[in-house]
């Protein structure tokens, strides 16, 4: 399992190896440097503001019921918190504060102007009518009120959380704080409440595209004398493989575990890319997987999971939207023999446990922490290629900023602009990463990421006076 504590451990192991390049901040030397580093550290580790309250919520069958929630604010060195609000049975103080450190590296990696937070309530959403979702987003927004806001942190849909929810979030912000900015004070929005065009199925297509962008354009250009060698050379032919399959007439096979906004959005461009042809071999959710050795109609399941949520768990109801599919255990997806896995589910699917029995040779994590540290290891070694969460599923945040400014300047940007604008930062985002990364020979993609993140926010904290 990924937790805060490998998270933690994997900044300090960076800023080590920042202390000692010396052409990293060469003014500062000695003692005087290593005060700097340790209080980076300190800094970096630790989050600035943990608050748990609990939620009282009168359920339908007329029980008082008190739930966990929580909003953890990480570090606002780069701009205000940002970060996604989770309903979820698994939710808990260290997982949110997990999540709330990687937000922080994320908008840093990817040079947005905001820092990073995280909320959580503990909730299994289906066991909960509309009345009583509506109750607790309201009474989440009453607790925080204080914490949360347009020009201080500002929330929006996770796990479990739409733009539904946030809708009623800003409505009771606006009651509680009347004359305020309330349309920034939440991401994530309907487009009809100052909601981006194209923000549910931003976060997919971020995760697509940085897929596409590695095979596609890096892949095409790279030669062998600009990548280091032994592991990453390998890298390099598998990406290539992909090229050459294509060449020769097949299709690029494509398994995605977590048919919700992301994992749905990003089949369908899969299945649908001019770029390289694909099959989706197979898809699934909590309670399936649908398996077809030709490719699945992703179209036909998108369709069927907006409707009901699901995907379909029966030969009639497949039948029904003429779909010819092998209904299997969701269990075995990861460890499908296909090209490329897709991980737009939930943490931990990937462990010491399976990660040996895990054939396919790209991975791209959709999902926040799919992939635990030891399994993270093992993968690079085999010579797989991991396309880390920091980098592919940024999409949302980036998304999350147009909607920010346009709420702020009452502008509103069409759907076409809003993606184009993602795409070009996603882009940038992968070049100087996997141009680091496969040049260098750093321990892993991941780590080029973090390389990249812990710069810019050690530099922050450096110009802004706070490592004495």
């Amino acid at each position: 399992m990924t937790t805060v504590k490998d998270t933690q451990r994997t900044i300090r192991l960076i800023m080590e190896q920042l202390h000692e390049d010396a052409s990293f901040l060469p003014d500062e030397t000695g003692e005087a440097r290593k005060r700097l580093f340790h209080s980076g550290m300190e800094i970096l580790t630790t989050p600035d503001k943990v608050i748990k309250s609990y939620i009282r919520v009168s359920r339908d069958n007329q029980e008082i019921e008190r739930i966990p929630a929580y909003r953890i604010q990480h570090n606002n060195i780069a701009g205000f918190y940002k970060g996604g609000i989770r309903y979820s049975e698994m939710v808990h103080e260290a997982e949110v504060e997990n999540l709330a450190v990687l937000m922080t590296l994320k908008n840093a990696l990817h040079e947005l102007p905001y820092g990073g937070a995280k909320g959580g309530v503990e909730v299994t959403p289906s066991k909960y009518s509309k009345r009583e979702l509506n109750l607790i987003a309201k009474k989440y927004v009453q607790r925080f009120a204080r914490d949360i806001g347009p020009t201080h942190d500002i929330p929006a849909p996770d796990m479990g959380t739409d733009e539904q929810t946030m809708d009623w979030m800003v409505g009771e912000f606006k009651t509680i704080h009347p004359g305020q900015n309330y349309l920034g004070a939440f991401t994530g929005k309907s487009v009809e409440n100052g909601g981006a065009a194209g923000r549910r199925e931003s976060t997919g297509r971020g995760v697509y595209r940085s897929y596409l962008w590695l095979v596609h354009q890096w892949a095409r250009a790279a030669t062998p004398e600009s990548v280091a060698g032994g592991v990453y050379q390998t890298q390099l032919e598998t990406l290539r493989t992909l090229l050459q399959k294509n060449e020769q007439g097949k299709a690029i096979d494509v398994a995605v575990q977590g048919f919700g906004n992301v994992g749905a959005v990003a089949a369908e461009m899969a299945d649908t890319c001019d770029h390289l042809h694909h099959h989706v071999v197979a898809v699934s959710d909590h309670q399936v997987m649908l398996h077809h050795s030709s490719g699945l109609d992703i179209k036909a399941l998108a369709a069927f999971q907006l409707r009901h949520r699901r995907l379909p768990t029966t030969q009639e109801e497949l039948e029904s939207i003429h779909v010819t599919a092998e209904i299997r255990d969701p269990g075995e997806l990861v460890t499908m023999d296909v090209d490329v896995l897709i991980l737009a589910a939930i943490e931990d699917q990937i462990h010491e446990g399976n990660m040996k029995d895990v054939k396919a040779r790209v991975l791209v994590e959709g999902a926040n922490a799919p992939i635990d540290a030891v399994a993270d290891g093992y993968l690079h070694d085999d010579g797989r290629v991991v396309i880390p969460d920091i980098l592919a599923n940024a999409g949302g945040v980036m998304v999350s900023y147009v909607e920010w400014k346009q709420d702020r300047v009452t502008q509103v940007y069409s759907e076409q602009e809003v993606i184009s604008d993602m795409y070009a930062q996603m882009e940038a985002s992968c070049e100087k990463v996997f141009s680091l990364y496969f040049s260098k020979g750093l321990p892993s993609i991941r780590n080029a990421c973090y390389n990249h993140a812990l710069r810019r926010l050690f530099l922050l904290l450096y110009r802004h006076g706070k490592l004495y």
